[in-house]
């Protein structure tokens, strides 16, 4: 059963002032006590007296220029603004009288008179500020007519494939200008030209598609009228009921409301309550959710027997049955370790579950991972190692308690927008920003924000660095003692001192190999250990490295010695890359840990889940994604079963998974495309989008979210199904009513989860882990009064320059990246307008590398490593240092992960993605290996496009 809620939320007018001291006055004849520094307007709607405005809204900060939501205050001469007065002690306020009434009409008049009377076939008929105020105040008739000047035939700004600017329709609220600079902090709009002539205006006068715009939609959000209105609000019309669900893209894991005439979707909208969001969203989340209904989607189950035949559309009983007497079938001819399954950090905490269960108690071996492995694993090794528990430690909202940011090896502005935009609106009230990375990323230098520090690292020596920063805090006596003393291990401790004041860690020392000068590096730590509230935030730039583990205990070491642990505004807060990432690591997915992050050989754990599960586990973990692909080709893997992964594209070295995958005899994958991974596979399971599941996400900040269903699978069967289905055709039957029953099991069996359950989460909106007797109602911050694992421990954390240098034949160093408008392997994405912004990858250079390889802009070029060569198109710039040259990987076609290498970190195996060495020329033609991709890919659509039924009917859509 669907789950609805109210179309339209609550709006207060003005933002909440948080305030101790609470102040009563009379409004309309009622008393009523808010907090000291609130808005009448804000004090009235907490009465239920709602006050007409425009230009007001509680998610900015007030402007008072719309003069319609004056009234009367005793004592005061005029009709002020409620939205800009503040409430004072005894104040008698009158918000409905015949003057204000009278005033009220008048101001409306204004606007009706130079605004089209279209109200039946405007797009926004019925979900229009304006015209609700029309209602509100009593117009009746307008006495200004249009023969004089007016902007009824100003002209349609259309760029944006997502929402249209009608600038005829613009009342000048600022609302929209005041959303992007507040809100989003990109100041992309302003209002250009004066008096009569002022309109709403996109970088200079520009189209949006050309100006700084991001598509965020806050301004589309913020828009009383239809000035600014959604596409597919004009193209579907108003929606009539709406579900709250989350957001199925990043780590930071939006609330939306999805709107909805049916089963359809017409508009995805930030929910105003969604904790992680605040009611903010970006270009992803906000509007490319197209690609659910995408014409590419398989909706069929379908089977064949070899990688070179056509696929077959068969029952679901029949593809289950195949698939499961395959497994059986290699397990009996190879031998139970024969087969394994990967979960997807994109699939909810519930299917993730159900797989990797099955995988131990149907398949009964521990052969199960996840794409965390190839990600944030090291986050999970040095976090558990140091502070005792394998997550970030705060909330998001904490980062606006923060006096100093360190952002390491992350790009928020364009993988976790919606967070960046809340650490910018701190930043511009005055927190200082420490960057650590090898690119020049928009926190670097903006025009309204800038770091104080940019330590440009050299790919592969972010534990050089660290150790340099804990070198200077630890020789000029800026260790947090009275917080080491009494929270962290005193042995390790004073190890650790030992260690980083060795002279060899000084920043002079290690300033030759992390290219940072030693200033830069005294300069940052001294910052950081001194400038009050410290927090971390870090991600692939530190994790997917040789030392990955490390660099993260290094963090954590940092955090600890400056006493930045267990209070808002601090923390090691690790960005996580997709929507569930650090549930499919709370699930259990890696093959030594249950869920819970407890071994498996631990018998206690192993003996509840084996009671529980009716079975008995193996004790000894099973195989990393790594060992897989090695054993499959060594003939001993025979089987797997990969649920909403893309592990071709997004593993590194392709060819190596290519054949891995290609040795193996039975490949099942789960999803809603054709991707790289199903042209390798002989089973393809139809899953269902995010849109169509029941469950939870959990995101970077602990943060389990409901996800709603809003329409059908189009498949008949939800994802949780098939895998239950596919367990029970293996002779383990799973029997569940719905996922809620599902996470029932979980808290039952996971300490950190025993309070949750679908209806607390309901209750609450949200709840952070650790949930359970000692924390009813989660636990936003971790480790306050004691970490985890009792005591702080510090760990020796010594450079090893990785094996990726640069060398005469390849003296480069290639990292990789992401970009605001692609998502991961781009699967998504890339089937949304989101194109529009982001075509193809590119190769960043710096001018000085262009220069002595005769690359100009916009050239071919190859670029080589050990592991293989791709082709993609130069753009030479300063982004990026010489010596370093950088890509995205969201496109199948460039190949960036033909040439990242098997290097991995030494604890985890997570791959050195941020280190290749390679070597870059200028060329005229696709490499050999995009030549072998395009035949393929052509091969393999045309088995698709050609796919048969049972009754051999040919399948040409």
């Amino acid at each position: 059963m669907l789950e609805t809620v109210v179309k339209r939320d609550t709006d207060l007018g003005t933002p909440e002032v948080i305030s101790d001291t609470l102040v009563t006055v009379t409004i309309d004849g009622y008393d009523i006590s808010v907090p000291e520094g609130t808005s009448v307007m804000r004090a009235a709607a907490l009465n239920g007296v709602n006050i007409p405005k425009l230009c007001a809204t509680d998610s900015i900060e007030a402007f008072g220029s719309c003069r319609l939501c004056l009234v009367e205050i005793e004592g005061r001469r005029g009709y002020p603004a409620s939205c800009t007065t503040p409430v004072e002690q005894g104040m008698v306020i009158r918000t409905e009288t015949p003057k204000l009434h009278q005033l009220r009409r008048g101001v409306m008049e204004l606007y009706i008179s130079d605004h089209p009377l279209d109200c039946l076939t405007c797009p926004s008929n019925g979900d229009c500020e304006l015209q609700d105020m029309a209602g509100v105040v009593g117009l009746r008739n307008v006495r200004y007519g249009y023969e004089g000047a007016n902007h009824l035939q100003d002209q349609k700004d259309e760029s944006n494939p997502y929402f249209t600017y009608d600038p005829s329709k613009c009342i000048v609220c600022n609302r929209c200008v005041r959303a992007c600079e507040e809100t989003q902090g990109t100041f992309a709009l302003t209002i250009s030209g004066k008096g009569f002539a002022s309109r709403v205006s996109a970088g200079q006068d520009q189209p949006f598609m050309d100006s700084e715009c991001v598509s965020c939609g806050a301004c589309v959000q913020a828009c009383p009228t239809a000035t600014l209105e959604d596409k597919s609000i004009i193209e579907l019309g108003q929606a009539d009921h709406s579900v709250i669900t989350t957001c199925a893209y990043c780590g930071v894991g939006c609330g939306f409301k999805a709107e909805m005439k049916g089963e359809t979707v017409v508009r995805m909208t930030p929910w105003k309550d969604g904790k992680a969001n605040r009611g903010h969203s970006c270009v992803k989340g906000r509007f490319a959710w197209g690609y659910t209904t995408h014409k590419e989607r398989i909706t069929k189950p379908m089977i064949r027997k070899s990688i070179s035949d056509p696929w077959t559309e068969v029952s679901w009983d029949e593809a289950i049955g195949y698939a499961a007497s395959e497994f059986k079938r290699l397990q009996g001819k190879y031998g139970r370790d024969s087969v394994g399954g990967i979960t997807s950090s994109r699939c909810t905490n519930e299917e993730t579950w159900l797989v990797q269960k099955l995988v131990r108690a149907a398949f009964n071996t521990n052969n199960v991972d996840t794409c965390a492995r190839v990600c944030h694993s090291p986050t999970g090794y040095g976090l558990k190692s140091t502070l005792g528990e394998s997550a970030g430690t705060q909330t998001f909202d904490s980062v606006m308690f923060t006096d100093v940011v360190i952002v390491m090896g992350a790009n928020p502005s364009a993988a976790h927008p919606v967070f960046a935009s809340r650490l910018k609106k701190r930043l511009r009230q005055g927190a200082r920003l420490i960057v650590i990375d090898p690119r020049q990323t928009e926190l670097v230098s903006s025009p309204h924000i800038r770091a104080d520090y940019h330590l440009q690292v050299r790919p592969g020596t972010n534990v050089a660095l660290l150790s340099a920063m804990s070198h200077v805090i630890a020789t000029e006596n800026l260790v947090n003692l009275d917080f080491v003393r009494e929270r962290c291990e005193e042995k390790a401790f004073r190890e650790w001192l030992d260690f980083v004041s060795l002279p060899e860690n000084s920043p002079e020392a290690m300033q030759a190999e992390t290219g940072v000068p030693a200033e830069q590096i005294r300069g940052a730590a001294r910052l950081f250990a001194t400038g009050g509230n410290g927090s971390i935030y870090y991600g692939l730039g530190v994790t997917e490295h040789s030392q990955g583990s490390t660099t993260v205990m290094a963090i954590a070491n940092l955090a600890m010695a400056t006493g930045n642990i267990g209070r808002e505004g601090v923390g090691v807060n690790p960005l996580r890359g997709q929507n569930n990432v650090q549930g499919s690591c709370d699930m259990g997915s890696f093959p030594h840990e249950l869920p819970g992050y407890r071994h498996i050989s631990d018998d206690v754990t192993r003996h509840d889940f084996e009671k529980a599960w009716n079975v008995t586990l193996q004790p000894e973990p099973g195989l990393r994604i790594p060992n897989m692909f090695d054993a499959a080709l060594e003939g001993t893997f025979k089987g797997l079963y990969c649920q909403g992964e893309d592990i071709v594209q997004s593993d590194p070295n392709t060819q190596h998974v290519a054949a891995s995958l290609s040795a193996m005899e039975c490949v099942v994958i789960q999803d809603i495309f054709l991707n790289e991974t199903a042209k390798y596979a002989h089973v393809f399971l139809p899953g269902s989008t995010f849109l169509e599941k029941d469950g939870t996400f959990t995101n970077a900040e602990r943060r389990i979210s409901r996800v709603r269903k809003v329409m059908e699978p189009a498949s008949g069967m939800a994802d949780w199904e098939i895998t239950c289905a596919l367990s029970h055709a293996l002779g383990y039957p799973m029997n569940y009513n719905h996922p809620s029953e599902i996470m029932d099991e979980i808290a039952a069996l996971t300490p950190t989860f025993t309070g949750v359950s679908f209806d607390l989460i309901t209750k609450m909106g949200s709840v952070q882990w650790p949930c359970n007797d000692q924390a009813p109602e989660g636990t936003p911050i971790m480790h306050i009064d004691e970490f985890v694992r009792g005591k702080g421990k510090f760990m020796i954390t010594k450079y090893i320059p990785t094996d990726e240098r640069s060398t005469r034949k390849f003296p480069l160093l290639f990292t990789t990246g992401r970009i605001l408008s692609q998502y991961n392997v781009g699967a998504q994405t890339r089937r949304t307008p989101n194109v529009a912004w982001h075509s193809e990858d590119v190769l960043e250079i710096h001018p000085v590398d262009a220069e002595d390889r005769g690359i100009s802009q916009g050239d071919w070029v190859g670029i080589q490593s050990r592991a293989g060569e791709t082709v993609l198109r130069a753009d030479v710039t300063t982004r990026v240092q010489p010596g370093v040259v950088y890509t995205t990987f969201h496109f199948p076609e460039s190949g960036a992960n033909v040439v990242t290498t098997d290097n991995s970190d030494w604890a985890t195996n997570c791959p050195e993605y941020k280190v290749t060495a390679v070597q870059v020329t200028r060329v005229t033609q696709p490499s050999a290996w995009q030549h072998k991709w395009s035949e393929f890919n052509r091969e393999q659509r045309a088995l698709l496009k050609n796919r048969v039924t049972m009754d051999e009917t040919p399948v040409t859509g």
